[in-house]
């Protein structure tokens, strides 16, 4: 058989270059090429949910420039991996759209889909439907510092207020980098709201869980149904917002607004502030600003030691280790970007001790965690890293940033990037400009007093630009 390595990279980089980095990475980076058979290109994925999002959306794409490297291919199959094989997905590109709307490229879908169509969508009054929730992931189990506690005490608000039928601040709209808690919260009211009254439809999504019933629903021309169904949801909690895509981002918009039109409560979670989420329309960006919206600051060190500590007291009581104050406080102080790694640090550990039988010290911990003490030792800020933090946080392409257009939009993003690049590398003033499009000097420095004076005024544009630090420094 053939092998079509070359081409298969060939097609791979033609697809990035033509969709970008960050859609290629979501949709692209884990599709392969199985083989090659006639006519017929057979793709797999590792999971049930991107094999249908890929066929909704990209098949075309995927179909027109494989045939432009290996011109034999006439049709696609896209399967399933299952503990890394491929398993035939009974489903190909645009195998569920009506058979007048099919390209000739597409194959005849198996019947079985015929009786998976008629599923039921969960019924009104399923509790807690939707995603798994995380029975860890309780207030209880929550980890309070100035970082977060205003988010908390929101949090806290909204479950207590679902809990008594009523509707406190709406919609709540929580963002921060990852690994700040965000999951965990939505994850609390949840548990909260619903322990409290388990006959209420409280529902928790993630985006890409959101994705994959809306474009079932549309497959299976059941999206009416799909939409009365969430519109009869008394609690909404939607977590990774910034994931949502295409028209499923247009359905949320309209949801959303039924929703709070009904005064139902809504909570979101996202990487980004609401008017950074360009693939929402502009009244939904407005509706979720004029709510409640509020930011998880990164953690201090008090804050990072209050977790190890909950952490470390979790894992003694599972596994009679024991950790010192003094190990509690060198992790602390070490592992500076978010509550996962906190949680990896610890884990580490106790891996360890149970594997040598050496006791937890601080010399263990540094041979341990040395990869991230190392790592945040030996860190240096590039500007192409800058350039590609500052164009995926304020959603503008890289290119745009280094062009010459003048709209606000790109402007200010332009700003910050120069601000970063003066602050984080030993870059010249020449020299950033010359990275920045061929930019003089003197407009370099113009940037950079102008985002000074804006971080003394701005209180708010100053936590942003920490944020940025510490995403490039991580």
């Amino acid at each position: 058989m053939q092998d079509f390595a070359p081409e298969w990279s060939r097609v791979r980089t033609r697809i990035r270059a033509a969709v970008g980095e960050e859609v290629f990475t979501s949709w692209f980076a884990r599709l392969e090429l199985e083989e090659v058979v006639g006519d017929l290109a057979h793709l797999s994925v590792p999971t049930r949910f991107l094999c249908s999002w890929i066929q909704s959306n990209y098949a075309d794409r995927i179909l027109s420039t494989l045939r432009e490297e290996i011109p034999a291919v006439e049709h696609l199959r896209l399967v399933v991996r299952v503990n890394g094989q491929a398993r035939p997905r009974l489903m190909t590109p645009d195998s569920d759209k009506p058979e007048a709307a099919r390209p000739q490229h597409s194959a005849v879908a198996s019947p079985a889909i015929q009786k998976v169509a008629k599923d039921p969508l969960p019924p009104r009054g399923d509790a807690l439907a939707g995603s798994a929730l995380d029975q860890r992931m309780t207030f209880d189990n929550f980890a309070p510092g100035g970082a977060n506690e205003i988010a908390l005490g929101v949090a806290k608000q909204v479950a207590h207020a679902a809990a008594n039928n009523t509707v406190s601040f709406n919609p709540v709209y929580i963002h921060s980098t990852v690994g700040l808690g965000k999951t965990h919260l939505l994850n609390a009211i949840a548990w909260a709201a619903g322990a409290a009254e388990p006959g209420r439809n409280i529902v928790y999504l993630t985006a890409d869980h959101f994705m994959y019933h809306f474009i079932t629903a549309v497959q299976r021309q059941s999206a009416i149904g799909f939409k009365d169904w969430l519109r009869r949801i008394d609690l909404l909690l939607i977590d990774d917002m910034q994931f949502l895509q295409g028209k499923s981002a247009t359905e949320f918009g309209h949801t959303i607004s039924t929703l709070l039109t009904g005064a139902k409560q809504v909570v979101v979670a996202g990487d980004s502030a609401p008017r950074d989420l360009d693939m929402l329309d502009e009244r939904v960006r407005s509706r979720l600003s004029g709510g409640l919206v509020v930011p998880i600051l990164p953690f201090d060190l008090d804050l990072r030691r209050s977790i190890v500590e909950r952490r470390a007291q979790h894992s003694t009581q599972r596994f009679g280790t024991h950790f010192p104050p003094s190990v509690l406080d060198y992790i602390a102080q070490v592992v500076i970007s978010h509550g996962r790694d906190l949680d990896g640090a610890v884990n580490r550990l106790v891996a360890a001790n149970q594997l040598t039988r050496e006791a937890i010290t601080i010399p263990l911990a540094e041979r341990t965690l040395a990869d991230l003490v190392h790592a945040k030792e030996a860190k240096r800020v590039r500007i192409e890293d800058i350039l590609r933090i500052v164009s995926r946080h304020y959603k503008v392409m890289r290119n745009d940033l280094l062009s010459a257009r003048r709209s606000r939009d790109v402007v200010r993003p332009r700003q910050i990037a120069m601000f970063l690049a003066k602050a984080l590398t030993s870059r010249s003033l020449p020299e950033i400009g010359r990275r920045f499009g061929g930019r003089d000097h003197t407009t370099v420095l113009h940037s950079v007093r102008k985002i000074e004076q804006m971080i003394k005024d701005d209180g708010d544009l100053a936590q942003e630009i920490e944020l940025l630090k510490r995403m490039l420094e991580e």
